[in-house]
């Protein structure tokens, strides 16, 4: 991370601008990056092994440079770009139609508003959320017992993070990032201030998990979760 500028700086500005970078800043270079870089060797370049409609181009990034991404692939709307929810060390996929160069897969429901985003799962993963969604897993009542919820079984968005959290670490738990970044995702669409109850809380969290083997791409295209491919 790069340290905040001081006077020195070329782009330096006295307050109340900030002294690093915002995410609107992020995204304008992520987006220019898009447009002259990646989109070009998607759709454009030739003299290339395969043809532009079997590319498929991979993006390692930070977290807030795949979400800016996926807010101009989705178009979110500015107030809405922080609820985007970028999981940790999962792929995500995106298909594009080769003349609009739009995302070509269906939009589902997201605490953004909609996203054509689409997790890349292997089957070790949906077993583990499987698992995790069912009696007794990390992500029904056993979590909200080992928060302390109150008697009425009710936690905040910020107990409901950090008990997963803190269950993830425990060795008798099998440490999965996609349970991790369901209980997340939940967690971010209640907020970290707002309370949930159980009941709500194991149907967000099996509306996930179901989701996530049978979510289609288009009418033709869904998720096999034998094989962990689309």
């Amino acid at each position: 991370k790069a340290p905040p500028m001081d006077e020195k700086h070329e782009y330096y500005l006295p307050p109340p601008a900030p002294l690093t970078e915002s995410l609107a800043d992020c995204q304008r270079r992520v987006v220019e990056c898009w447009e002259d870089c990646i989109a070009p060797a998607l759709f454009e370049e030739e003299d290339l092994p395969y043809s532009p409609d079997e590319r498929t181009i991979i993006v390692v990034a930070h977290a807030n440079t795949i979400r800016s991404l996926m807010a101009h692939f989705d178009e979110v709307e500015e107030d809405k770009v922080t609820n985007l929810y970028v999981p940790n060390s999962v792929p995500i996929l995106y298909r594009f139609d080769q003349t609009t160069r739009r995302p070509i897969s269906i939009k589902l429901d997201s605490a953004s508003g909609g996203s054509h985003a689409r997790w890349m799962l292997s089957a070790e993963n949906h077993h583990a959320v499987r698992k995790a969604v069912n009696r007794g897993g990390i992500l029904t009542r056993a979590l909200f017992d080992a928060m302390g919820a109150t008697k009425d079984l009710y936690i905040t968005g910020r107990q409901l993070e950090a008990g997963v959290r803190e269950l993830m670490q425990d060795d008798r738990q099998p440490s999965d990032c996609v349970v991790l970044g369901v209980a997340k995702q939940v967690s971010r669409e209640i907020g970290p201030d707002d309370v949930i109850h159980i009941k709500d809380f194991e149907r967000r969290t099996k509306e996930a998990y179901e989701g996530l083997t049978f979510k289609h791409l288009n009418p033709t295209d869904v998720i096999s979760e034998k094989y962990g491919e689309y």
